[in-house]
């Protein structure tokens, strides 16, 4: 029997240049080998700031993007892939770019009827002296993913986190800091235009951080959430409605934060290449609705195909 992607040429970007090259390195690793088993003739590159040349000399049909966080995830790698003009999966240029900066999002997203967070941007000096609003709140670097720089100030805390003043600080020089909203972490994965289902994350460290992300047993994944009907098709309906605002395309995950207590249900943020690695949510929730991972890294590789190839800036 014939293999659906039987000889196309297909090269995975992974790790790259952010914070967060370890998690795609593993996200790469487990999709190139689930396109070779579906047939695909995959080129595994490991991206660098030469991509562009690699890109140019591999001649691949469709490029996978695997990476994750800065430059791979942002908008950038989408600029070289398009100026290359080669297919790729996931979101463009701008789409890429405004998903990435979490407060610029957060103000479109407003403006399309999803709930977010209050807070705002603060410099990361200020953030450390003093308190710039009644704990608890999260402070995060505003354009970078997998929780990585992010930390929980709790009630009565004495001081912010000191973290932000010092010299190793590497992820900005303003931090995105918002108020605390306790209850459940939930998320919710989009493919096309139609989200998957809702997932309770319920991480073991008690928040859900970098480690509890990825770190082996970090947190339990509870799909579907165990949260009332209600709140379920409204956490699937404004993930899809955050996925069209952004002008999202392909796969995304919606992660949001909801308070049984008050009925309050937020949208945190959107990630434009969700992690594909053994504790990821995406294929969770695609295994949940009857598709396996391979079909979904299928759907994926299809739905870039469909597109044909992005010339210039313009397509979202």
């Amino acid at each position: 029997m014939s293999k659906p992607l039987a000889g196309r040429r297909i090269a995975v970007l992974m790790g790259g240049l952010s914070p967060e090259r370890e998690i795609s390195l593993v996200t790469g690793a487990a999709c190139a080998d689930a396109l070779e088993r579906l047939g695909a003739k995959v080129e595994r590159i490991d991206a660098g700031r030469d991509v562009g040349q690699v890109l140019a000399k591999a001649k691949p049909e469709v490029v996978f993007n695997a990476l994750h966080g800065e430059w791979g995830e942002d908008g950038c790698v989408q600029g070289v892939l398009e100026t290359v003009e080669v297919r790729y999966t996931h979101s463009g240029v701008l789409a890429s770019a405004l998903a990435m900066d979490k407060q610029k999002a957060k103000a479109v997203l407003a403006a399309a009827g999803v709930a977010v967070p209050g807070g705002g941007l603060f410099n990361r000096f200020e953030a450390a002296r003093q308190h710039v609003m009644p704990p608890p709140y999260v402070v995060k670097p505003n354009a970078q993913g997998s929780s990585v720089g992010v930390f929980l100030v709790f009630e009565g805390a004495n001081s912010p986190p000191q973290e932000l003043a010092q010299p190793t600080w590497t992820f900005g020089e303003e931090v995105l800091i918002e108020p605390y909203i306790p209850g459940m972490e939930l998320a919710v994965a989009v493919m096309g235009d139609k989200a998957l289902a809702v997932t309770e994350i319920v991480p073991r460290t008690g928040f859900y951080d970098y480690e509890a992300k990825y770190g082996e047993g970090g947190s339990a994944h509870v799909v579907p959430a165990p949260i009332p009907p209600e709140i379920y098709e409204k956490a699937l309906r404004q993930a899809e409605l955050a996925h069209a605002a952004l002008g999202c395309r392909g796969l995304t995950r919606s992660d949001f934060r909801y308070d049984p207590l008050n009925q309050n249900l937020v949208l945190l943020e959107v990630n434009t290449q969700p992690g594909m690695t053994p504790t990821s949510l995406a294929p969770e929730q695609a295994a949940h609705v009857g598709l396996s991972f391979d079909d979904l890294v299928l759907w994926i590789v299809e739905e870039a195909y469909g597109r044909g190839v992005q010339r210039g800036a313009q397509s979202a």
